[in-house]
């Protein structure tokens, strides 16, 4: 990870919470720095998390490279809750290529972080 950020550099910074470990990607995912999301989640994945988020709520651009390394950790860990939060700039992509219908997309992190909670009332 780096301090600065670059035009169409990525950063990838991760933590846990209860037994979901987040992690918040930032930058734009093109073929460049799909290998280093790809990595990032790779590592994450790796010690078997029962559910992992990716904050993908300031990635600015989401192109086809980035979209196949999601569909690749999706089916590489099926053991593994893979939820994604996007913006308009990575939920677009997504939805044009019917992959929102393949993964778990959130509005937000709280909404992701949300389920399986129980709720009151």
């Amino acid at each position: 990870m780096s301090a600065e950020s670059a035009p169409g550099s990525l950063e990838i910074g991760s933590r846990t919470e209860a037994a979901t470990v987040i992690v918040a990607v930032r930058g734009e995912i093109d073929m460049a720095s799909a290998p280093q999301l790809e990595a990032g989640l790779n590592d994450v994945l790796r010690t078997s998390p029962a559910t992992l988020v990716v904050d993908m709520s300031e990635v600015g651009f989401l192109g086809s490279a980035g979209l196949s390394v999601l569909l690749g950790a999706s089916r590489s860990y099926p053991d593994t809750e893979l939820r994604i939060v996007a913006t308009d700039a990575a939920r677009r992509p997504m939805e044009l290529t019917g992959l929102d219908n393949m993964l778990a997309v959130f509005d937000s992190l709280k909404d992701a972080l949300a389920v399986g909670k129980p709720t009151a009332g």
